[in-house]
């Protein structure tokens, strides 16, 4: 617990600092850089934020590429798969490399970089104090509910995000410990930003107990804005990724393309006849920064009072997704919490306006619309409704829409899980080959099967035997359930103490059967019919997710070609000895890659050469290149990027070449590339 208050203090400075920096930064670059050159006018939009990301790059690239993006996976990783444990050096490199990014315009929120912060002073103090994994990760929690307690003066909604988002599960000893944390950072941050609301907000309310449906419905078009938000920025993630330029120049590619969108939207937007100050078409920029830079919350406060035209809300829905994923799928450090938020208060603003435009009679407030599309959109896109609702809820100190909240988010919630799997902050941990879902590490259970650890020879009743002969058996074998077959040895049901219990009370109670001796009572009374099963081939997390909901037990295992054949018994200790099965295969395949090397033989060696001038491949293809058929050239490093090379490789003067080939042809192969056989 004082380590909690301790982490939960630090966050809260943190933040503090980081949202003064951010702030310093914002006005250096817009206004005193600006001014430098103020013949370039509007022109600086661009120039900002490309030399924000210049200076933010290398700083991502070459001191802590966890930076990289919106840090809220990289936090879910370390809880899976490290134990909790993240580099120190990550808090450093993410508040200078977000501030520079945010600062200068880039189209991002604070409150990833802060989870990413807390998350790493915690897991330092953990592994400082040499902390089991437990203990470590309790700590990351601890940092991930702070940051977001104080980023946005939400304590509860911190202390949410960090049960519903990376724990995905309740315990009491982290539960309390995670509030501890979010009440000492809300404090801190109380103290140095004040304690009134993020927005202030009139106070509205449900005019009708139908309106319910039309907030549904706004939640239905909020998963469908989530998944278009997710789908982009995964897009432009791949793309920059392949782009084959320096990791440190991408995010500075990003900036310019932000900065040219920012540059020509204020034109486009007015021949929608949208007046150029609503666009911020104008000077100074200090007093025009435009609306898909940095987090937007000051627009939103605009859209929440409802003071925004509907031509510029409709465009702000595809322009601040696609402005983000320039920022973000750059390479560049931020949040993405803001950008959802931004994103759903124009859907909503949108949405009101056309059902003030479709029931004119009917009271519309633009702002509840607009406020209820915040937490929607963000709950489909993260897949956190409750972090939602309670998150707008707190940043608006406004209840009465907290019905309108609930019904809205979770319907956007839960439509968009069933349309795509994966949230936000899951599908980059998909693509690496993890999956995080209820707090389990998926990963090793997703490779062990139910046939492995299940009981192939399980005991097992008749459905006509009687209740004496079952008591018999449970006192014999100490089990506490059993599979039931039918006359046909075929699955009927199962049979548990505890089933038994139950019924016999029931029949006490009402009176039923008090009379009638155990041995003329028949298990096929007392069974569950048609249980729930699961097949031999499945992964043993299917087993799990059938089981947990349902507090079952065990389940009956049967044969995928006849469901009505049993082949075994999977319980509650067999899950565990599956967890330790794959726990130990994990073990067994780092081993042997840590002992796998490529080792050299008599006759063939690695070459490291540098193309001259002097040799007689500079400017020619590698499929033109005189090579015996058993040399392979695997690798060209040039400049500050690494190629893996094809046929149509064409190679260029001060290439770094590594090449695998028989030591009989390396004097041949030097010759070729350097111009020369000496050594």
């Amino acid at each position: 617990m004082f380590l909690s208050v301790g982490v939960g203090a630090t966050t809260g400075l943190a933040a503090v600092l980081f949202i003064r920096l951010i702030s310093l930064i914002h006005h250096f670059a817009f206004s005193d850089f600006a001014n430098m050159l103020p013949g370039l006018g509007r022109l600086w939009l661009i120039v900002i934020p490309v030399c924000g990301a210049l200076l933010g790059g290398p700083i991502i690239a070459f001191f802590a590429s966890e930076a990289k993006g919106h840090g809220v996976p990289e936090v879910m990783q370390a809880l899976i798969q490290q134990g909790g444990r993240i580099r120190p050096r990550v808090a450093v490199a993410k508040i200078f490399a977000s501030a520079l990014c945010i600062g200068t315009g880039g189209s991002a929120g604070r409150e990833g970089p802060i989870v990413q912060v807390g998350s790493t002073l915690g897991s330092a103090l953990g592994q400082w104090l040499g902390f089991s994994d437990e203990r470590i990760k309790n700590l990351v929690v601890c940092g991930a509910a702070a940051g977001i307690a104080a980023t946005f003066n939400a304590p509860i909604a911190g202390i949410i995000f960090a049960v519903e988002v990376l724990l995905c599960d309740l315990q009491v000893a982290v539960f309390g410990n995670v509030v501890i944390a979010a009440v000492s950072s809300s404090i801190v941050s109380q103290f140095f930003l004040g304690t009134s609301p993020a927005f202030s907000v009139p106070a509205y309310g449900m005019n009708s107990p139908l309106d319910i449906l039309l907030y549904a419905v706004l939640g239905l078009f909020s998963a469908l804005v989530a998944l278009f938000f997710i789908h982009l920025l995964n897009s432009f993630e791949n793309f920059f990724d392949n782009l084959n330029t320096p990791q440190m120049v991408k995010p500075a590619i990003g900036a310019l393309l932000l900065g040219i969108l920012a540059f020509f939207y204020p034109h486009v937007s007015s021949v929608m006849s949208i007046f150029p100050g609503d666009s911020r078409l104008g000077l100074p920029l200090l007093d025009n920064v435009p609306h898909i830079y940095g987090s937007g919350f000051d627009f939103i406060a605009e859209v929440l009072q409802g003071h925004a035209s509907f031509g510029l809300l409709f465009m702000l829905i595809f322009l601040k997704p696609l402005a983000t994923s320039f920022t973000l799928g750059s390479g560049n450090s931020g949040g993405i919490f803001a950008p959802a938020l931004f994103t759903g208060a124009m859907l909503g603003g949108c949405f009101g306006y056309v059902v003030k435009w479709l029931a004119p009679d009917f009271p519309i407030e633009i702002g509840a619309y607009a406020l209820v599309g915040m937490a929607s959109v963000f709950a489909a896109a993260a897949r956190a409704p409750l972090t939602a609702m309670l998150i707008v809820f707190e940043m608006s100190n406004d209840y009465m829409l907290i019905l309108p909240l609930m019904a809205a988010g979770m319907t956007a919630s839960c439509v968009a899980h069933w349309l795509y799997p994966d949230s936000i902050y899951t599908i980059k941990l998909t693509k690496r080959g993890i999956h995080f879902e209820q707090g389990k590490d998926l990963d090793i259970m997703q490779g062990v099967r139910v046939e492995e650890v299940m009981n192939q020879d399980p005991i097992t009743v008749n459905n006509d035997q009687t209740l004496a002969e079952l008591f018999a058996l449970f006192q014999e074998t100490r089990l506490q359930g059993f599979p039931v077959l039918d006359r046909d040895n075929k699955l009927y049901g199962v049979v548990s103490l505890q089933d038994l219990e139950k019924n016999l009370q029931n029949r006490d109670q009402n009176g039923e059967g008090k009379d009638i001796p155990l041995k003329d009572i028949k298990v096929l009374d007392m069974a569950t019919p048609q249980p729930i099963t699961v097949f031999p081939d499945e992964a043993t997390w299917s087993a799990i997710r059938k089981m947990a909901p349902r507090d079952l037990a065990r389940l009956p295992v049967i044969s995928r070609e006849d469901p009505d054949i049993l082949v075994g018994l999977i319980s509650r200790s067999d899950i565990l000895k599956a967890y330790q099965v794959g726990i130990m295969r994990k073990q067994q395949k780092q081993l042997i890659l840590d002992q796998t090397t490529l080792r050299r033989g008599k006759d063939v060696g690695f070459l490291e050469l540098t193309v001259r001038e002097a040799g007689g491949c500079t400017g020619r293809r590698l499929a033109d290149l005189p090579l015996h058929q058993s040399t392979s050239i695997v690798l060209i490093k040039r400049s500050d990027s690494e190629v893996i090379p094809d046929s149509e490789t064409i190679f260029q003067t001060g290439d770094s070449v590594s090449i695998f080939c028989r030591t009989s042809h390396m004097e041949e192969i030097r010759q070729l590339f350097e111009g020369t056989g000496d050594r």
